[in-house]
């Protein structure tokens, strides 16, 4: 895992939701952005190939291994890992382009790449989102009839080795009921946005009418 420069940041927050493959975190974030405009997502780029749906800019940034290395050389990159042989990673501007206008937005992204941005963003808060059983989540894996047995293998041995980061975690969401999962997840987001920080340049106008009386006129 490698991280480059901390970006700048406006009043949108950084939010890194992570689970092991299978745990419906896609699915999640998709329900969040449909209830709540104020939330986006970064798209991340990758080298593997588009799967059945997938489209380019809106799922991922498809490029070739070229092309991303070139983008780590210029220090493009928030940070990027490599995954089951693929690379991964999640641009400056990419994150920069909507915190400057407000904007939450979400890194969809393993164990690791939470821990690295968290080091040089201490304020992103870290979500981890946990299958109600591990034959639940295998079950999952199976259903979705895009993966051989083999490989079904090596992700639920990868799961057992990501769940063991959960406490690196701010919050943690299980995701047994999607519907109770989504509503906690809203939550978290909700009670962020009234920090006093947020609040600051969210009501900057009101603040400033509430302090404008002298007091002694009290």
């Amino acid at each position: 895992m490698q991280l480059s420069q901390k970006c700048t940041l406006g009043n949108g927050k950084v939010y890194v939701i992570s689970a092991p493959s299978g745990g419906g975190k896609t699915t999640l974030v998709e329900g969040l952005m449909a209830h709540d405009p104020h939330v986006t997502r970064a798209v991340t780029h990758t080298t593997r190939a588009p799967r059945e749906g997938e489209e380019n800019g809106v799922h991922y940034h498809f490029a070739s291994k070229e092309e991303f290395i070139a983008m780590v050389d210029r220090g493009e990159f928030l940070e990027y890992a490599e995954v089951f042989g693929n690379l991964y990673g999640t641009s400056l501007w990419e994150v920069e382009k909507h915190t400057r206008s407000g904007k939450d937005v979400v890194l969809v992204i393993d164990w690791q790449g939470a821990a690295s941005v968290k080091k040089i963003m201490p304020e992103a808060e870290l979500i981890f989102i946990l299958p109600p059983s591990l034959e639940a989540l295998e079950e999952r894996l199976s259903s979705r009839n895009q993966d051989d047995p083999a490989v079904i293998a090596k992700r639920m041995a990868d799961a057992v080795n990501q769940i063991k980061h959960y406490e690196k975690f701010d919050y943690v969401v299980i995701n047994d009921d999607f519907e109770r999962a989504l509503s906690d997840l809203r939550e978290i987001f909700h009670v962020n946005r009234l920090r006093t920080a947020y609040q600051q340049v969210k009501n900057s106008e009101l603040l400033t009418t509430l302090l404008e009386r002298p007091s002694s006129a009290i």
